[in-house]
């Protein structure tokens, strides 16, 4: 790999203290990064590096800035994080790029977490289901990316729940922030399994008017590293960014940080009445060189640190196909880091991009302990969904540490499984233990969860006991009940959780799934996808790809967006598209 570090790296500009609500502003600063505002702004033309690198020919490297400068103001921050930050910055500017060209798409070394699906359990010996909430979407937006390139994805890279929370349901909407959620529950047929039922969870979040919403403070950690180089990774992320650049308020700060053989800062955090800056700062990326990611990460978060405000949304983004070589890129450590700063208030989230390379073991692992989401971009639609229509639900939260439990009654369901959720199961206990980290949830996201149960009396997956003395008994006052729902959160910032619960009964069930709530039938159109996706053998052999298809067609409903409409398509793309090893 070559030893190209950052280019652009200008412009530093002096933090002026935490994030704080700014009153009677003078206007903001936007418009287009034509090549002159950013020069009069101290940033280059973009693309002139990659013009020449195309030629073949080296060239100088961009004029190293000063070191970042470590505001008086900011008392709060440790020297020790104030010294690293410059010092990084400085080392991070040393590195001089030499002659290249444009590297060659890698081969395929994709890597996907090899998560077996939930079993089916027996009531009778584990009553009890306890998971933390996913609001990630990432795998949706992938197998869509490989879907459209006429192939399957692989089975690993399919996480039934993250294709099931990419759409909105239309949940009842809780009107509390005090109590941010309002379940949802319906009980409908399994279409693919016979004498099956399936129990539909939904929770709708709260949704916080827009001037309630807190300042951001936010670090944009770009990884610049030779694999970002493609028009679908470097180029789509910095598009994608600007968007949410879009979304600034005056009291917003961003700082950027741009990683390849070393990391750098090419923007001190900047209040969101300067756009055109950040606008320029972003365009003055170019991508060369192996990937430090692990120093990245370090530098970003003392960056946010920095910055900290305790009523503020301090968080790291970072934008990378996840190919850490360089440094810390040990996942086990890289977990360690970003759970302590965690705890520390400073949450992350995790943009992939890219194919050939992408590492979704990375990113899951960064996203799952760093308190924050992890997406795929895999198009500027895809962007304009998470960081414009969704961009409250992507970046304030109304809740940390989200946890589902239901319990089910003996004598009423013999059977269950969770469909999906794999890498988030959590033992019994867990629930109520305030100190397990579990899912945060943002404004107005939704959280969906399908069980499949087989009722008392049915055929189950497995012979009955010969030995059980007697038929389990349901307590008094609860014989026809399904099942138990709780749910645990934490209002953001509180170290106590709070309770929601609520029977499953007779009231929530539908005779058939046609009869179900539109919710209820695409939910299980989206599930059906995911499991024919990942060779699920619960699926029985009447239910196919032209089944989802039907079952989709009918619960469309409202699609403002085109999203349901699309799903449609895939369903009949995968029917046609070539297993993974074609």
């Amino acid at each position: 790999m070559r030893k190209t570090s950052i280019l652009g790296i200008a412009g530093l500009v002096a933090a002026s203290g935490p994030v704080a609500p700014v009153v009677a502003q003078p206007a903001v600063r936007d418009g287009a990064p034509t090549p002159a505002a950013c020069e009069a702004l101290g940033f280059p033309a973009a693309g002139r590096a990659d013009r020449e690198r195309l030629a073949g020919r080296a060239y100088a490297p961009l004029a190293p800035p000063p070191p970042l400068p470590v505001p008086s103001a900011q008392k709060s921050a440790p020297r020790a994080d104030a010294a690293r930050v410059e010092e990084l910055a400085v080392f991070g500017s040393r590195v001089r790029p030499g002659p290249m060209p444009f590297p060659q798409r890698p081969a395929e070394t994709e890597r996907y977490p090899s998560a077996q699906a939930n079993p089916i359990r027996q009531v009778a010996q584990e009553p009890v289901s306890t998971f933390s909430v996913d609001v990630d979407t990432a795998s949706y937006a992938n197998a869509r990316r490989f879907l459209n390139d006429g192939r399957r994805p692989p089975a690993d890279a399919v996480r039934v729940e993250e294709m099931v929370n990419y759409f909105d349901y239309g949940y009842p909407k809780p009107t509390d922030r005090a109590q941010p959620f309002r379940p949802f529950v319906a009980v409908t047929p399994s279409p693919w399994s016979q004498d099956r039922q399936v129990v539909h969870i939904g929770l709708q979040g709260y949704d916080t008017p827009r001037a309630q919403q807190p300042p951001l403070n936010l670090v944009f950690l770009v990884d610049t590293s030779g694999s970002m180089w493609s028009e679908d990774r470097l180029p789509l992320a910095i598009k994608s960014l600007n968007l949410l650049v879009d979304q600034l308020r005056p009291q917003d700060r961003v700082a950027i940080v741009a990683y390849a053989g070393s990391a750098g800062a090419v923007l001190a955090p900047t209040d969101g009445r300067n756009r055109l800056k950040v606008r320029c700062a972003l365009g003055s990326l170019q991508a060369g060189g192996s990937t430090a990611g692990g120093q990245g990460l370090t530098l970003a978060y003392d960056l946010a640190r920095q910055n900290f405000a305790k009523d503020a949304v301090n968080r790291v983004i970072l934008l990378t196909d996840g190919d850490f070589n360089v440094g810390v890129a040990d996942p086990a450590k890289l977990k360690d880091l970003v759970a302590e700063r965690r705890k520390d208030g400073i949450y992350l989230s995790v943009y992939g991009f890219g194919r050939g390379n992408y590492n979704d073991v990375m990113m899951q692992t960064l996203a799952q302990n760093g308190n924050g989401t992890a997406a795929y971009i895999d198009s500027l639609n895809e962007a304009r969904k998470l960081l414009r229509d969704d961009f409250s639900s992507s970046l304030f939260p109304i809740a940390d540490d989200v946890k589902i439990q239901v319990e089910f009654n003996p004598a009423a369901v013999s059977e269950y499984r969770l469909i999906g959720y794999e890498t988030r199961m959590l033992a019994r206990e867990d629930f109520n233990n305030d100190q397990v980290d579990a899912g945060e949830v943002g404004s107005k996201a939704s959280v969906t969860a399908l069980y499949e149960i087989t009722p008392v009396g049915a055929r189950p997956s497995s012979d009955p006991l010969r030995y059980r003395s007697a038929r389990p008994q349901a307590a008094p006052g609860a014989a026809r009940e399904l099942a138990y729902l709780k749910i645990r959160y934490k209002l953001p910032g509180q170290p106590a959780s709070r309770l929601i619960e609520r029977p499953i009964g007779p009231g929530d069930a539908y005779a058939s799934v046609a009869a179900a709530p539109e919710a209820t039938r695409w939910a299980l159109a989206v599930a059906g996808f995911g499991q024919l996706l990942r060779n699920d053998p619960r699926i029985g052999p009447g239910f196919g790809w032209s089944e989802v298809t039907r079952l989709a067609q009918g619960a469309r409903g409202d699609d403002p967006f085109g999203l349901r409409a699309e799903f449609v398509q895939l369903t009949r793309a995968a029917a046609g598209a070539a297993p993974m090893s074609d």
